[in-house]
């Protein structure tokens, strides 16, 4: 049977319009973009009525940290991904910093095989670099792999990669896009250090700015930068967080780009006032900064200077989080929240809803070269999201997907809600429940 979306308000490609979608088996058959035709044919078609909704291209996050294998308490292949669905984030990319890491083609491999089986949203996973694994690295198929995750910042285990022969190597050789996680390990290290001096083992949450501040970012991310300009790297550049950053990077497609840039919700909805509400919840690498900083990121991401918009989905459980400053772990969990967010932000005038779409589906999509997903086009991967506009909601416990329990959003009134989601084409998301046995599919390159 095929699925008819029928008079929904549709936004893709800048556009914004009424018009239906019709879905057979997995792709998009038909886009019906003026009045409907009254000669169609129903039969076989199942029709949802959409009047009313937004619908818009599943949303692309290109950074998600799942927590399987080896951390499941705080969080699974499974329950993350389907807190995803819940939110209209219909393909993810996951990180390697698992345990045992994404180090090795091998265990790459396990990851996938995992995901296949009980994840309802599209996959795919970094490969993880460290200062010893270059020959693993560079098997790495750029077809099926969505790229090289090099943290030149601190990391669980040894995935700090510092060790200036192995970056060049990596820069020079790599065989598909590289994704930095940019920090300076010198600098944070002698920032934590004045204040473990001033304060002890009770610095201030406030504080965390400060260590993990502008000017380590700026050290490791321009580093970066000009790794790329010297190799001819493609370099795609995570969750970018300072004002100062944002020299680095210059406007246009991301189609005409070697170096991009991505900056995430949580960047762009706090700044370091609500460390006094939030405390540790929102306690990230990199840090949630000042206003300044944050009305920067606004600026560069309407001028196309930050290509993409992702989570950084890092979910810890409640009591790890509630601890003192070092012993608190950064990350939070959003996926299940992020396009929500991101609409009540363009509801208060911050971004058009159009800009939304284009950065967190069709940017991605077009940065990673993904083969026929994050748009409305005809022939494409049926993964659509229904949203309405004016259903108001509370995120509180009993709404919430993720295996921690929380979200730094907990509290929080958003005006539009994500009614319905299709991953190829099958209804895997609907008003609160995910379907079960209903899976998503490895995402595929065109490199």
């Amino acid at each position: 049977m095929k699925t008819l979306i029928k008079d929904a308000t549709i936004v893709n490609e800048g556009l914004k319009f009424k018009g239906s979608v019709l879905i057979g088996e997995d792709k998009i058959e038909k886009i019906f973009s003026k009045l409907f035709p009254v000669d169609f044919d129903f039969r076989g078609v199942e029709v949802i009525e959409a009047e009313g909704l937004l619908l818009i291209p599943g949303v692309i996050d290109d950074q998600v940290h799942f927590r399987e294998p080896g951390l499941t308490h705080k969080g699974e292949i499974a329950t993350e991904s389907r807190a995803a669905v819940a939110g209209g984030v219909t393909t993810y990319m996951e990180m390697p910093n698992t345990n045992p890491q994404s180090v090795t083609q091998e265990e790459l491999q396990k990851k996938y095989d995992r995901a296949a089986l009980v994840s309802p949203a599209n996959f795919s996973f970094y490969m993880g670099a460290t200062n010893d694994n270059l020959e693993e690295v560079l098997k790495t198929d750029p077809a099926t792999v969505c790229g090289i995750k090099v943290f030149m910042g601190s990391s669980t285990g040894n995935m700090l990669v510092d060790d200036e022969k192995t970056l060049a190597e990596i820069f020079r050789n790599a065989p598909t896009l590289v994704a930095t996680h940019c920090e300076d390990e010198a600098t944070i290290q002698k920032n934590s250090e004045i204040a473990r001096q001033r304060y002890g083992e009770n610095v201030p949450i406030s504080r965390h700015c400060h260590i993990r501040s502008d000017e380590a970012c700026y050290i490791s991310s321009s580093k970066a930068v000009n790794l790329a300009s010297k190799f001819n790297t493609r370099l795609h550049v995570l969750h970018l967080s300072s004002a100062k950053e944002m020299e680095l990077f210059t406007p246009g497609k991301v189609t005409e780009k070697s170096i991009t840039a991505e900056v995430c919700v949580h960047h762009l909805w706090f700044d370091e006032r609500d460390y006094i509400t939030h405390g540790t919840r929102i306690k990230w690498n990199p840090s949630v900064k000042c206003e300044s900083d944050k009305e920067a990121l606004w600026e560069a991401l309407l001028d196309d200077r930050l290509d993409v918009i992702a989570t950084d989905h890092a979910p810890h459980t409640i009591e790890e989080k509630n601890n003192t400053y070092f012993k608190a772990p950064s990350g939070g969990p959003l996926v299940q929240h992020s396009l929500v967010a991101m609409l009540e932000m363009s509801k208060k005038g911050f971004i058009p809803v159009e800009k939304v779409i284009q950065k967190m589906c069709h940017a991605p999509a077009d940065l990673f070269t993904i083969d026929r997903r994050g748009y409305i086009r005809e022939g494409y991967f049926a993964d659509l999201v229904l949203v309405d506009p004016n259903k108001s909601w509370v995120v509180a416990p009993e709404n919430i997907l993720y295996k921690c329990g929380w979200s730094p959003f907990e509290g929080t009134e958003f005006s539009h809600q994500v009614v319905k989601t299709f991953v190829n084409g099958r209804l895997t998301f609907k008003n609160g429940r995910i379907t079960d046995n209903v899976f998503g599919s490895r995402v595929g390159f065109l490199r």
